[in-house]
């Protein structure tokens, strides 16, 4: 599989699937919206606020896919650069993690009365850190020799996609009750917070040295 995924140009699937949960699974609007439509109105609910998010999800790839390509294909030079970039930022995201004070009021969930797969939607395209994100993040996985361009961008987007979807159906299914009690219990979420800093922290120095 490894192989299959190389000769499109993407180094390090495995840890691209990694780092796509450990950020899933970071307590977020995104996270809370689902949990709140499920609440709400049920499976129906949950799972229309995951295609919502995954549609916002698409429409950040892609804007970010397009820079990150412009990029690649006029200087290469530059898109290495970015990559290093890249790492350090996945670095500085798991020291603000790591570093962070608590902070209350991060489960409110706007658009209370819009459809569910709308307010999944917007939730993740009113998050202005997004694009960036992918920005730093979509290099760090792509080998300039053997990347296929559109190709390339559209099997990571799959790969983030999928994960996303089985993640998101786990929540709605069995990690309703237990993640809403994770949500309120503030211990249990910071040191979860603490522990997926020092991951990204660790993954970004390894990927600035790979």
């Amino acid at each position: 599989m490894q192989a299959l995924f190389h000769t499109m140009g993407i180094t390090d699937v495995w840890q691209l699937v990694a780092a796509t949960i450990v950020f899933l699974m970071l307590p977020g609007p995104g996270t809370f919206c689902v949990l709140t439509c499920s609440a709400k109105h049920g499976l129906r609910g949950g799972f229309a606020a995951i295609a919502g998010l995954m549609l916002g999800d698409i429409v950040l790839m892609f804007l970010a896919a397009i820079g990150v390509a412009a990029l690649l294909h006029a200087n290469p030079v530059l898109f290495k650069g970015m990559q290093y970039i890249g790492a350090a930022y996945l670095a500085y995201l798991g020291a603000r993690l790591l570093f962070a004070k608590e902070e209350g009021g991060s489960s409110v969930v706007p658009f209370s009365n819009m459809a569910d797969f709308r307010r999944g939607f917007f939730v993740t395209l009113m998050n202005p850190k997004a694009i960036v994100f992918y920005m730093a993040f979509f290099p760090l996985f792509i080998e300039p020799a053997t990347q296929q361009g559109a190709a390339t961008f559209l099997t990571m987007g799959a790969v983030i996609c999928t994960c996303t979807l089985i993640y998101g159906s786990l929540l709605v299914l069995v990690g309703n009750a237990a993640a809403k009690r994770l949500a309120h219990n503030r211990t249990i979420a910071t040191l979860a917070s603490r522990a997926a800093g020092v991951f990204l922290i660790g993954f970004g120095i390894k990927l600035s040295t790979h």
